[in-house]
C-alpha cells in the first residue's frame, strides 16, 4: 500500500496530535482523530475548528477510530499509553500498524504491545527525542520493536524523522526514559534554583556563577524557556516524569531524582490550572521573556499559602 493512500487514525487530539494532522495533512493523507475531551463540552469547540480547518475526521470513539485506521498514532498523556491500546486493541484489524509515541515506560510499553499482538496488530514503540514543536513531524523519533523496520520506511514517506533503535521492545523508550531524568530534572531544578535565589535577593549573582561555569549555555534564556514549557505543560511533564521513576524502579534503584522532579513539575501545573499565570491560551500565559516575573508568580503562592490566603 502507497503510504499517502493509507488511512490514519490519531489518539490524542492535543498539541502533538494537531501538529502530526496538520503536517499529515498537508500531504493529503487522510487522517482522523479521537480524544477524551471531544466527550466534554467544554473542550469540544477548540477541537472541532482545527479539525474543519485542516480536513480531519473526528472520530466518536477509540473503537470507530481504529475500525478504519491503517496506521494509528498514539500520542497522548504517559498515563494513557496502556488504557489507549487497551481501548483500540478489540476494534484493530489484523495487519495494522499502532504506532506508541507515548513517553512510557519500558514495562508499559511491552504490556500495550502485548494488547496490540494479541488481535495481530503490529504494534511499533515510539520514542520522541525532543520537543516536537520546532521540528513538527521531523522531530527524531526513536523506533522499537519487531515490525519497527517495516513501518520506517512507511514513516518515512509520510515525513517522519525515524530511524529504528531495536528489534527489541523496551530499548527505544529507556533511551527516552533515561534521557528524560536529566531533561525535565534539570527543568525541575532550575524553577526551584532561580525561585528560590529571586526569594533572597541573589538571582544575579547564581546566574553568573553559572555563566562562569557553565559558560556555553545562555541560563537567561534557558531559564525563561524552561518556566515556560513547564508552566504550559507542566501535567503531561509530571506524568511522564513518574514513567520516569518507573523506568528507574524496573532496575531496582529507587527513584529519588526522578519522583522530586514529578512533584515540582505537578506543582507548577496545579498552579498553572489555577489560572496563577493567566488564562491558558491568552498572548500573556507563559510566554515572558523574563523567568523573573514567572518566578514572583510563583513566591507570590508560596507566601499567600505560608499566611494562610488563597
Amino acid at each position: 500500500m502507497d503510504a499517502r493512500s493509507m488511512q490514519i487514525g490519531l489518539v490524542g487530539y492535543g498539541e502533538v496530535g494537531r501538529i502530526l494532522a496538520e503536517d499529515l495533512r498537508k500531504l493529503g493523507v487522510a487522517v482522523s482523530a479521537f480524544d477524551l475531551k471531544l466527550l466534554s463540552d467544554s473542550s469540544t469547540a477548540p477541537m472541532q475548528a482545527h479539525a474543519a480547518e485542516h480536513g480531519v475526521t473526528l472520530r466518536a470513539s477509540h473503537a470507530e477510530l481504529a475500525t478504519a485506521a491503517d496506521l494509528i498514532l498514539s500520542a497522548v498523556t504517559a498515563s494513557q499509553a496502556v488504557p489507549v491500546a487497551e481501548a483500540c486493541a478489540p476494534s484493530v484489524r489484523a495487519g495494522t500498524y499502532f504506532l506508541d509515541f507515548n513517553s512510557a515506560s519500558p514495562g508499559a510499553k511491552i504490556r500495550a504491545a502485548g494488547l496490540i499482538a494479541a488481535v495481530n496488530g503490529r504494534y511499533v514503540e515510539g520514542a520522541v527525542m525532543t520537543s516536537i514543536p520546532p521540528y513538527r513531524i521531523k522531530v527524531p523519533l526513536l523506533l522499537g520493536g519487531p515490525h519497527a523496520a517495516a513501518l520506517q520506511p512507511i514513516l518515512d514517506s509520510l515525513g517522519f524523522a525515524a530511524r529504528i533503535a531495536s528489534e527489541k521492545l523496551g530499548v527505544a523508550s529507556a533511551t527516552k526514559m533515561c534521557r528524560s531524568v536529566m531533561i525535565k530534572g534539570l527543568e525541575a531544578m532550575v524553577i526551584e534554583s532561580f525561585t528560590t535565589a529571586r526569594a533572597y535577593g541573589v538571582e544575579d549573582q547564581v546566574i553568573a556563577s553559572l555563566y562562569e561555569t557553565f559558560p556555553g549555555v545562555d541560563w537567561e534564556k534557558q531559564g525563561a524557556y524552561f518556566f515556560q514549557r513547564v508552566i504550559e505543560h507542566g501535567r503531561r511533564r509530571s506524568e511522564e516524569v513518574r514513567e520516569v521513576t518507573e523506568t528507574v524502579r524496573e532496575i531496582g534503584l529507587t527513584p529519588w531524582s526522578a519522583s522530586g522532579t514529578a512533584e515540582r513539575q505537578a506543582w507548577v501545573a496545579d498552579l498553572a490550572d489555577a489560572s496563577l499565570f493567566g488564562e491558558r491560551g491568552t498572548p500573556g500565559f507563559a510566554r515572558s521573556a523574563d523567568w523573573r516575573v514567572e518566578a514572583d508568580r510563583l513566591l507570590g503562592a508560596v507566601n499567600r499559602k505560608k499566611t494562610g490566603g488563597s
